[in-house]
């Protein structure tokens, strides 16, 4: 029995066959890596001298060439996808226009920024290429280094062509300025896909960035109607791709105008966040300001009816998003309007009057309590004697019965004045309800 041992077959291998084994196993994964690297860019030169010396232990080399490629790729997309916005996001002294001027003016660090800040590469991309960055620095700018592992390479060269040489070109970017100019023109194309592309693919910054000047060119009295028109139909596609954070800043811009005294500005700003769907992001004090007004000359104007249907129909706007403090007027002139009174004409066989308009809001209205709105509703009912008047004809009675519908199916389960409000919805009840307010 021979034993293991005494077999002709060395058992550690020779250096050549070791060296043998590892390049074979180096080209197999250049080859895996390489596979994931676009078409468009797999005759780089840089990537081919990579290859090239990577078999041979070139590693240092290696690192060098496969970050030229990175370097080389990243320029070409910036160029491709916007350099005025490069120039705006990097403070680089002077204004790059062309691959040389990159290759001049703009070092690595600097060109990473950019191309992160103008959303050539995301950002885990940039802290990922930063570190390779410096990897290169220290293997292929350092020859006193220690020698870089294949293991090492490979990482390098994972994270080079996962964040940048397999990635496709990105979409290219509008001039933010140039696109609002086109705006102020008839030329402007009111088409919704195409400005969802436009605006859906600009780095966060700079989705920022248009809406605030959208916002300042909307409220500005010498805007053009073209414009205002065109920030119209753009400005919420545009909001719909805004972060919250900026949603919330753009509105509170409202309450900085108030202070100035310009009524067309505030006004206008105010349209914008309507037209947005930003009301719920106003503060109570901006809220206050376009509220308390008409709700008081809703209250003055009880049975005007031109007045009271101009007045519900600018309160119907905010509607959701009333103040706690103000509920208890809002609510009381609300009911009072769409009860009415009974009187007389001389034009019209009815006896029954309320304004027309109004009556037809006020229900949509009331659809947006809650338990403090029908705190407010409940109050209004037990302390306003001329409304408590007026119910004792049936038909204001049924009139405010049919708020009363309403706010009971907007209450919560185990809210107190429930039975009150089953009362006032049930005709059987009448009596019983008027006993209790």
């Amino acid at each position: 029995m021979v034993h293991p041992t005494d077999s002709n077959k060395p058992i550690i291998a020779s250096t050549t066959e070791i060296a043998e084994f590892q390049s074979a196993e180096v080209i197999e994964l250049i080859k895996t890596q390489l596979s994931n690297v676009r078409d468009d860019f797999r005759d780089n030169p840089y990537l081919i001298e990579a290859i090239r010396v990577l078999p041979v232990g070139g590693y240092r080399s290696a690192i060098g060439s496969i970050w030229n490629a990175v370097v080389d790729d990243l320029r070409n997309k910036v160029l491709f996808r916007s350099i005025d916005l490069f120039n705006k996001s990097v403070n680089l002294g002077r204004t790059i226009k062309t691959y040389e001027d990159f290759q001049n003016f703009v070092n690595d660090d600097q060109l990473i920024e950019g191309a992160y800040k103008i959303g050539v590469i995301g950002w885990e991309a940039s802290k990922v290429l930063r570190h390779a960055k410096e990897i290169r620095h220290i293997f292929d700018g350092h020859p006193r280094s220690t020698d870089p592992s294949i293991i090492k390479v490979l990482a390098v060269i994972e994270d080079c062509i996962k964040y940048v040489l397999s990635v496709e070109y990105p979409m290219q970017l509008i001039d933010i300025d140039e696109y609002i100019s086109i705006m102020g023109t008839p030329d402007y194309d009111r088409n919704a896909n195409a400005i969802e592309n436009a605006l859906g693919d600009l780095p966060e910054h700079y989705k920022n960035e248009l809406a605030n000047k959208l916002f300042t060119a909307y409220i500005d009295s010498s805007c053009s109607t073209v414009l205002r028109s065109n920030i119209e139909f753009c400005a919420p596609i545009l909001w719909k791709v805004l972060p919250k954070e900026v949603k919330v800043q753009i509105v509170r811009r409202v309450d900085k105008e108030i202070p100035k005294g310009n009524a067309t500005a505030t006004s206008y700003a105010f349209s914008f966040v309507e037209l947005v769907g930003g009301m719920g992001y106003l503060s109570v004090s901006a809220r206050k300001y376009r509220i308390q007004p008409l709700i008081d000359e809703l209250t003055r104007n009880l049975d005007v009816f031109a007045i009271e249907n101009k007045c519900v129909r600018e309160l119907e706007r905010f509607a959701a998003y009333v103040p706690s403090d103000l509920l208890p007027a809002y609510v009381n002139a609300l009911t009072q309007t769409y009860v009415g009174h009974i009187g007389h004409s001389i034009h019209f066989s009815r006896t029954d009057f309320y304004a027309d308009g109004a009556a037809l809001v006020i229900p949509g209205m009331f659809e947006k309590f809650d338990d403090t709105a029908a705190d407010a509703f409940i109050h209004c009912i037990r302390t306003n004697s001329l409304l408590k008047n007026r119910i004792k004809h049936p038909s204001k009675m049924r009139r405010l019965r049919s708020l009363g519908n309403i706010v009971l199916e907007r209450v919560s389960t185990n809210y107190h004045d429930r039975k009150l409000l089953e009362m006032l919805v049930d005709e059987t009840r009448e009596k019983e309800f008027f006993t209790h307010i």
